[in-house]
């Protein structure tokens, strides 16, 4: 199988693009520059609806659109009020069509959350969950992926491999895809992929699915809208190193 490509796209107009250029599945976000604040649920409808249909009006396979819910950009440790605004994101994140709710939180200490990551979850009544790069401010990487492999839930495991960006953990997440081998959850490599280095990293890893941001934006500039060449050469890329 192809590795999977998955992209964020922030508006609209991103979405259209990196579907028509061959992303499996996006993640949508708002405030990219704060690395990713919860959308308003009028944007995710619209890019539900959005990418339904391609502009050539083929339908898009229903690409599916994980949405993050993360009120603020302070910290991962939320204290009541963040959980009560986040469950409320939650269950309206489900009521807007979204695939799948990435979120993460953590506890004072480094550790995963387990209480606020299982409230999560019953939030989410049934959809999966990716938990987010706050993976990467963990205190021991592997112990949290073993708590995260505890819930079935989790699909998905965004991280860098606690680096700034991923292409300087090479090694790491060798073994943190071969920890998650064989399980419900993927380990999502994510954080300074570039379409230069993209296939190198995925030969090293052996990762089975990657996330864009920066990577495929118009000048690697996360503000810029995204750059569907960019995604398509990244398309072709994985396509190859599966073939």
């Amino acid at each position: 199988m192809s590795v999977l490509l998955e992209v964020i796209a922030t508006t609209v107009a991103d979405a259209r693009l990196a579907v028509q250029a061959g992303a499996n599945r996006l993640e949508l976000v708002t405030a990219m520059g704060e690395g990713g604040l919860t959308p308003s649920i009028g944007l995710i409808e619209a890019v539900v609806a959005a990418v339904e249909i391609s502009a050539a009006g083929v339908p898009a396979a229903g690409v599916p659109v994980n949405v993050i819910v993360r009120p603020h950009s302070r910290s991962f440790v939320y204290d009541a009020d963040d959980y009560a605004v986040m469950l409320r994101d939650v269950r309206a994140v489900k009521a807007a069509g979204a695939n799948a709710v990435v979120i993460g939180m953590l506890t004072a200490d480094g550790e995963i959350d387990h209480e606020g990551l299982a409230r999560a979850i019953d939030a989410a009544d049934g959809l999966p969950i990716t938990f987010h790069r706050a993976f990467d401010e963990t205190r021991d990487l592997q112990k949290s992926l073993d708590v995260l492999l505890g819930f079935d839930a989790v699909t998905n495991v965004l991280t860098s491999g606690g680096k700034p960006s991923v292409l300087q953990a090479e090694s790491i997440m060798s073994d943190l895809v071969r920890q998650a081998a064989g399980s419900h959850c993927t380990v999502l490599a994510g954080a300074g992929l570039t379409v230069d280095a993209v296939a190198g990293f995925v030969s090293a890893t052996q990762v089975q699915a990657v996330h864009f941001g920066s990577g495929v934006r118009v000048g690697g500039n996360g503000l810029a809208p995204v750059d569907a060449t960019k995604v398509a050469q990244v398309r072709a890329i994985l396509d190859a190193t599966r073939s």
